[in-house]
C-alpha cells in the first residue's frame, strides 16, 4: 500500500532535540513516505539533530540555518533544490522571545525584545516562504506553522509571545491568500502546552500543564506525536481544501470560557 507522503518532499524547521514538536512532525512526515530536509540553529544543536536524522528510514538533509539571517535561508533552499529539485510542503515550527521580556509586566516590555520577537517567531515565516515559492509554484503545496492559544488570551508570563503569536496568525492569513493562486496551502496548529526545550522557559509551566490537563474537556495534556498527525494531515492532500485556518490540537481546552 502506498504510504500518505510518498514521493513528496518536505522541510521542517526548527528541530532541536527529541521532544522538539518539530521532531514529532518529521517523524510523522518520514514514516509516511516523505524525503526531509530538516534545519538546526547553531552549533549547539547540530550534533543532536544529525543524530536523530540518523535514526529514520531514509535519512534527510541536514542544513545549518538561522532564521534571522536571509542568506542561511536562502542557502537551505538552494541546497533543497540541487537535491529534491522541488519542494511539496514546509514546516515552521520555529519561535523565540528574550527571556526578560516573558517574565514581570507586558508593559515592560523592551523595543528590542519585540523585535526579536516579531522577527523569529513571525517574519521567518514570510521569509521561508518567499523562497519556498519558486519550488512550489508547479505543483502547488502546504506551508504550516505552530502557534499558540496565547495569541488569542492572555496566558501568564507569555507576554510578548503572545502579541508574536497574534502577528503569525495574521501571517498566515496573508500568506493563504497570496499564494493560493499557486495552489499553496498555508495553515497553522495550535497546540497544547507540551513540555518541550522552549516551553520549559516560561515562567509557571508546570502549573500550566496541570491546569489545563484539569480542565481541558478530554482532561488531559496532549503529546507531541498527536501534533505530528495533525501535522501530517496538513501536509498531505487530504486537507487539498484547507487553507489560511488554525487547527486546535489541544484536548479541547480552546473552547472553555476561562
Amino acid at each position: 500500500m502506498e504510504k500518505l507522503l510518498e514521493g513528496k518532499k518536505g522541510l521542517v524547521v526548527g528541530v532541536a532535540n527529541k521532544r522538539s514538536i518539530a521532531w514529532a512532525i518529521a517523524q510523522a512526515c518520514a514514516d509516511e513516505g516523505a524525503k526531509l530536509a530538516l534545519t538546526y540553529q547553531g552549533e549547539r544543536l547540530e550534533e543532536w539533530v544529525k543524530e536523530l536524522a540518523e535514526t529514520l528510514e531514509d535519512p534527510p538533509l541536514v542544513i545549518s540555518c538561522d532564521v534571522l539571517h536571509d542568506p542561511q535561508i536562502r542557502h537551505v533552499f538552494e541546497v533543497i533544490e540541487n537535491k529534491y529539485e522541488s519542494l511539496d510542503f514546509l514546516v515552521h515550527s520555529v519561535a523565540f522571545a528574550l527571556k526578560e521580556d516573558l517574565e514581570g509586566h507586558f508593559v515592560d516590555t523592551s523595543r528590542e525584545g519585540w523585535r526579536i520577537a516579531q522577527q523569529v517567531s513571525a517574519y521567518s515565516l514570510i521569509a521561508l516562504s518567499k523562497y519556498a515559492l519558486p519550488l512550489m509554484k508547479k505543483n502547488g503545496g502546504s506551508i504550516m506553522t505552530m502557534t499558540y492559544l496565547g495569541s488569542q488570551r492572555v496566558i501568564p508570563h507569555y507576554n510578548v509571545m503572545g502579541v508574536a503569536k497574534a502577528s503569525l496568525e495574521a501571517t498566515v492569513r496573508y500568506l493563504a491568500a497570496d499564494l493560493g493562486p499557486y495552489g499553496i496551502r498555508v495553515n497553522a496548529i495550535s497546540a497544547g502546552p507540551i513540555k518541550t526545550l522552549a516551553a520549559m522557559g516560561i515562567g509557571g509551566f508546570s502549573k500550566l500543564l496541570e491546569f489545563h490537563r484539569e480542565h481541558a474537556p478530554l482532561q488531559r495534556n496532549i503529546e507531541a506525536a498527536e501534533v505530528g498527525d495533525t501535522a501530517l494531515f496538513l501536509v498531505s492532500h487530504l486537507s487539498r481544501g484547507i487553507t489560511g485556518t488554525t487547527i486546535f490540537v489541544d484536548a479541547g481546552y480552546h473552547i472553555l470560557g476561562a
